[in-house]
């Protein structure tokens, strides 16, 4: 095999491994009805006049299966935080009580369930769409190759196949992943 389509396997490979991540990081942000310090991430503070990640000022931990408690290492970012957490939006009021702040996640209606499902199929929808990106782009590389008279034919046609093949992978490795995160928002 020409390296040139080696080289456009293995990126494409690892844009579409990246795609992976990127989408299993976007479906642990959505809670399942279980607290998790995850919940958290993406949030920012303003230390001293720098966003700084909540975890990266606070102490998060987990109480029970629906609290999340944050414990400021600076008394004074106590206030900072819940304004941050609030202007995130993600659904849960803090409660501060000068010391913690505590977040209690609400119990999921059947309708709200609903809706979390339908946020994580939009997810996987976008990742369906970046892996076929990422595949009519190796294509079309690809046909440049041949265009270039760099391979034949044959060589071009057996690298489309491959590069479908690794598709085909990667699009089912979503719906496994779509499927377990429906099996655990719906359990009651």
């Amino acid at each position: 095999m020409a390296d040139g389509v080696k080289d456009i396997l293995d990126n494409t490979q690892s844009l579409m491994s990246r795609a992976i991540q990127h989408l299993e990081a976007e479906l642990v942000k959505i809670r399942a009805g279980k607290a998790t310090p995850t919940m958290l991430d993406g949030i920012n503070a303003d230390y001293y006049g720098n966003p700084t990640p909540i975890n990266q000022v606070a102490n998060i931990t987990i109480m029970d299966s629906r609290t999340i408690t944050v414990q400021p290492w600076e008394k004074n970012m106590l206030a900072v935080i819940e304004k941050a957490i609030i202007a995130a939006n993600i659904g849960i009021n803090p409660q501060n009580d000068g010391t913690f702040i505590r977040l209690f996640l609400p119990p999921l209606t059947e309708e709200r369930r609903k809706e979390l499902v339908k946020k994580c199929n939009t997810e996987g929808e976008q990742a369906k769409v970046s892996i076929r990106n990422i595949r009519r782009d190796a294509i079309e590389q690809v046909k440049k190759l041949q265009k270039d008279a760099v391979i034949s034919e044959d060589a071009s046609k057996d690298a489309e196949n491959e590069v479908q093949t690794g598709t085909d992978k990667f699009i089912s490795l979503i719906e496994k992943h779509l499927s377990a995160k429906e099996k655990e928002i719906m359990a009651v």
